[in-house]
């Protein structure tokens, strides 16, 4: 081992620990984070410390009043310190204590906590595609320099070291997420080369949020670990190539019981009367994607079908088969903010 991998993987005789607090910073796409030694481990968020940090320096403040306060909202151990360090999901207030404008977080629990939506226990599962690039050139690994690979067909769940790259990666993100305690549920290869896509399994009304914002933060840290980068652009290759999404599954607790599909059918109706209003919040740059083809729908177009992938919204055979279960917004984009999403879509179906 070099003498930097023994200063890292040193067990500290203490009972100190240290936090990685994690928030988003003003484009709403970039994790931000920084560390803080605490006197012994904590498991209630409540129990941390708030901090601050220069919101000047990520478009979130002016710089003649920078200061913006995190509150601790979820803890998850810390695959990267391991032992009793944990990693801690944040959002952003003003020293008086009002939500920023970025805070999206804080608008969604307004809406989970709604009793009509927490009487539904909304679970939701998100399909989370990313694309690796090489770092010097910002190519797709596995690509020929200034080229292009083979046609879409071999790649989809594909094994060998002509189809699948970057796997690595994607087994190592894996496995650190389940350490933290997330709930992902699985991870494959996707259909254009280079691209691949991890699963938060069905997790009630905030938590999904928290979970894929802390799921992201690792896979950029793997990624920093490794020279390579992380795209969540939902059109990173333009041309025969399809996009990457974040297709969000969506139930409630009457969905889920005998009849359920009848009100799937109704959420379906409520969410194309609302078409609209959740393309302008589903992603930056969704209209590169959903072209209707590569497995889209129109964006301008709102449609559901069952087993259909080329629909806006998918119901599946089995919840067709037994009258119950879920459907598949297929419309959110990769770089979506699952704060925003999961609220809208509970919203929307629940709330009316």
């Amino acid at each position: 081992m070099s003498p930097l991998s023994d200063l890292l993987n040193l067990n500290l005789d203490t009972k100190q620990i240290i936090a990685e607090y994690i928030w988003i910073g003003g484009s709403g796409m970039d994790i931000r984070s920084k560390g803080r030694t605490l006197p012994g481990p904590v498991s209630d968020p409540s129990k941390l410390p708030k901090w601050n940090y220069d919101g000047s320096s990520t478009n979130q403040a002016a710089g003649d009043d920078s200061e913006v306060i995190l509150y601790p909202q979820a803890i998850f151990k810390d695959p990267f310190r391991k032992g009793n360090n944990i990693l801690v999901m944040c959002d952003a207030y003003t020293p008086k204590g009002d939500p920023i404008p970025t805070n999206n977080r804080h608008k969604a629990v307004k809406i989970f906590d709604h009793p009509n939506v927490k009487a539904e226990e909304p679970w939701f599962g998100i399909e989370q595609e990313y694309t690796l690039l090489k770092k010097d050139v910002k190519w797709p690994l596995g690509w020929p320099l200034g080229g292009f690979p083979g046609p879409q067909g071999p790649y989809y769940c594909a094994v060998g070291a002509d189809k699948a790259f970057g796997r690595d990666i994607v087994d190592g993100h894996y496995k650190a997420c389940l350490y933290a305690g997330l709930s992902i549920g699985g991870a494959n290869g996707e259909v254009m080369p280079g691209q691949w896509e991890f699963q938060i399994s069905p997790t009630v009304g905030i938590g999904a949020g928290d979970q894929l914002w802390v799921a992201r933060y690792i896979l950029e840290r793997i990624t920093e670990i490794c020279g390579v980068i992380v795209s969540f652009d939902p059109k990173p290759i333009e041309g025969d190539w399809n996009g990457a999404a974040a297709h969000t599954n969506f139930s409630t607790k009457s969905m889920r019981k005998e009849g359920g599909l009848d009100l799937i059918k109704k959420a379906i109706g409520k969410l194309e009367v609302k078409h609209k209003q959740h393309i302008a919040a589903y992603g930056e740059g969704n209209e590169r994607r959903l072209t209707g083809k590569h497995e889209t729908a129109d964006i301008n177009k709102f449609s559901w079908g069952v087993a259909d992938r080329g629909a806006s919204v998918r119901v599946g055979r089995d919840t067709e088969k037994e009258g119950k279960g879920y459907f598949e917004d297929r419309r959110p984009s990769s770089n979506m903010d699952p704060y925003l999403v999961t609220s809208m879509i509970a919203e929307t179906t629940i709330l009316g």
